[in-house]
């Protein structure tokens, strides 16, 4: 099994993890009627992860969020995330033109007995990743202890610092060329789509779990290729200011 592959099971199996338990929760708990009681403003705070399978990167940390609701099926709102984790770069990930730089610099020094023989080159990273998004929700409010939201589309940016961890002189040497000042940041729009669930427990407060998927191509001169990246939390969510229901 590849890296990537190994690195998407991995990541289905925190987020099952975290989902499953919430979502037994919410199915215990009774659904008469729908909400009478609907705030105008919402927050929340708590356990966040990205997971972006193509670079094998898993981060954890923390995801705030807060919201204005015009209405009681819409709302609109700004989301945070920072996360912190590690990655593995290899060089089928490279733009085709550093692909083969690399591998004539690789021939040269296995010629000159500086490689071995099929050196295969892998950099760990350690990636340190923010994301701020703004964008409209959807809200289905039919059960009275339980809202089910959807984000159809929402828009923002990443900015990530990764610092590459080689771990022999050969990709030591390699990443001196790549990444000259020992680290590489950059910032990249995204755009995105998930939803989520909250399980009600009072008026002003709830149990928040939800997903969404973003795409993003940061690094675009060492990346060929954009990649997804999916950001899961769940925490406890405050909802406060008159009820609009009214």
């Amino acid at each position: 099994m590849c890296t990537a592959q190994r690195a998407q099971n991995n990541y289905a199996r925190r987020m099952l993890q975290f989902i499953a338990p919430l979502a037994f929760l919410s199915l215990a708990l009774p659904a008469f009627s729908e909400q009478e009681y609907v705030t105008r403003y919402d927050a929340f705070i708590g356990y966040g992860f990205l997971s972006s399978p193509n670079v094998s990167l898993f981060e954890n940390g923390f995801a705030a969020q807060v919201g204005f609701r015009p209405k009681t099926w819409y709302s609109f709102g700004f989301d945070y995330t920072l996360a912190v984790g590690d990655g593995m770069i290899t060089p089928n990930l490279l733009p085709n033109e550093l692909q083969q730089q690399l591998g004539g610099t690789l021939a040269q020094m296995t010629r000159a007995g500086l490689a071995p023989p099929g050196y295969n080159l892998q950099v760990p990273i350690h990636s340190r990743t923010q994301t701020f998004a703004v964008g409209p929700q959807l809200a289905f409010r039919h059960f009275r202890h339980q809202t089910i939201f959807f984000r159809p589309l929402f828009a923002g940016a990443m900015f990530e610092k990764a610092t590459p961890q080689p771990g022999d002189p050969i990709a030591k040497a390699i990443v001196a060329n790549l990444a000259p000042a020992g680290s590489k940041t950059d910032t990249a729009g995204f755009v995105g789509l998930g939803g989520g669930f909250d399980i009600l427990l009072s008026k002003h407060f709830a149990m928040r779990s939800q997903v969404d998927v973003v795409y993003d191509h940061l690094f675009n001169d060492l990346l060929k290729d954009g990649r997804w990246t999916v950001r899961f939390s769940v925490g406890p969510a405050f909802n406060f200011g008159r009820n609009i229901k009214q």
